[in-house]
């Protein structure tokens, strides 16, 4: 049990309200001793952030990248990952210290327009990712079944719909999420295992170096990578969980870190085994079936098999969790509940859900480019959240022992400047 909190009168609060604040010096309260199955009940919020970076356009961007400049942009997964784990311990700290959600914090501490223009970027955003869901988990299935890529894509939309729709919508997305990453990385590894990558070239492309021309897909994997507005749905998942103070170590050893990293690798491996294979014959992935090439010859229809399941997994698992972290943020910027079973939250996620379908009907001609476009267009909301959860994370009055240390903010600073160049970038870009 975690030791009591002390209930103190807020000069951030609304009258009549008040904020539970941990005055203690102390890091936290003592670790709870766990078996196995204790640990592992710990896993899931983290998970869910990383099946839904892991998405298509995560996959797109990393076999376009790893096929037209080889091992050479492996750096900014690398880069990614590490400010991503930062960004997310920070959200982890504030489900665990702040008494409401988080967007209802803000709008209690910076003022209630701050939240909601949060809760509408954070909407803005998933829409933007549910395009690449809708797409992604149409062509993947098309290519396994046969069959038209459309239809696949009414029939996934709609089966995450019947899973939105159980009462404990987020565990029965966590548990679900969970399995889904677990077997999609047994599928790159394997995938990378069969493509024999040159190991000693992917360690050099940890090296920063700027391709001639990369700067649009550099843009779009650090915006697939590290997802800020992932980073800060983690924080409610920690609230669905109830996490506590004691809880907080052992989070950050079996979820928050392997959650983050799992994705990552993954990333990783996929533009190793798209430089091994497209770097070959210097082919770009510039549509599905291109990118279902690069399976095809390590393992004939096997290796084929195994990216289409690939892209589903990836698709159907970032989909689900897009479209409940949308709804439910959204719903608790309008003041209709911060859990994902919440009325508004059900019917704002039905809008995503929409959105994704109807532009995937309506731009069928070239989707990887939309895909990667639509990936690119979300680092221009992320600057706003990443200044907010660090701006939160050091309010000594709401985090009490959890708030910054000078790493954090150190690490954030550097999340900062990296989401904001590269908001300018895609600017100019877009502009030139």
């Amino acid at each position: 049990m975690s030791e009591p909190n002390k209930t103190i009168a807020s000069p951030h609060a609304h009258r009549g309200q008040t904020v539970t604040h941990d005055s203690s010096p102390a890091p936290a309260a003592p670790a709870k001793r766990r078996t196995f199955l204790g640990y592992l009940a710990l896993m899931g919020p983290a998970f869910v952030v990383g099946a839904w970076q892991f998405g298509p356009g995560n996959l797109t961007t990393a076999v376009q990248a790893g096929s037209r400049y080889d091992y050479t942009l492996v750096w900014v997964i690398a880069v990614s990952t590490i400010l991503m784990i930062f960004f997310t311990d920070m959200s982890v700290r504030l489900g665990i210290a702040t008494p409401t959600s988080l967007i209802t914090s803000i709008k209690d501490h910076l003022g209630k327009w701050v939240g909601v223009l949060a809760g509408f970027g954070v909407f803005g955003i998933t829409l933007m990712f549910s395009v690449g869901n809708a797409v992604g988990s149409g062509l993947g299935l098309s290519l396994v079944f046969g069959g038209s890529p459309v239809l696949w894509t009414v029939v996934c939309t709609a089966a995450v719909a019947f899973v939105l729709a159980f009462r404990n919508v987020y565990g029965i997305v966590e548990k679900a999420l969970l399995v889904i990453v677990a077997l999609m990385a047994v599928a790159f590894v394997a995938s990378a295992v069969v493509a024999q990558p040159d190991w000693y070239r992917s360690m050099e492309g940890m090296v920063p170096q700027l391709p001639a021309g990369s700067e649009i897909l550099i843009v779009a994997l650090v915006g697939t990578n590290f997802s800020i507005n992932a980073a800060f749905y983690t924080s409610y998942g920690i609230k669905e969980n109830r996490r506590t103070r004691a809880d907080y170590r052992d989070i950050t050893l079996v979820d928050t870190i392997p959650g983050i990293v799992a994705p990552g690798i993954m990333t990783a491996l996929v533009i190793m085994v798209a430089a091994a294979v497209l770097g070959k014959t210097g082919a770009e992935a510039g549509t599905i079936n291109a990118l279902a090439s690069v399976f095809a010859p390590l393992a004939g229809p096997v290796g084929s098999m195994l990216f289409a399941l690939g892209l589903s997994g990836a698709a159907f698992s970032s989909m689900i969790a897009n479209a409940t972290a949308g709804g439910t943020m959204f719903s608790d910027a309008l003041g209709r509940g911060a859990k994902a079973g919440s009325p508004t939250a059900r019917i704002f996620t039905g809008v995503i859900l929409a959105f994704g379908l109807l532009i995937t009907l309506a731009f069928q001609s070239s989707p990887v480019g939309l895909i990667v476009i639509a990936q690119s267009l979300t680092v221009l909301i992320a600057p706003m959240l990443g200044v907010l959860i660090v701006i939160m994370a050091n309010k000594a009055s709401l985090m009490g022992s959890l708030r910054n240390r000078w790493w954090h903010n150190l690490f954030g600073a550097i999340g900062l400047i990296a989401i904001i160049a590269s908001s300018l970038r895609l600017i100019t870009t877009l502009l030139g």
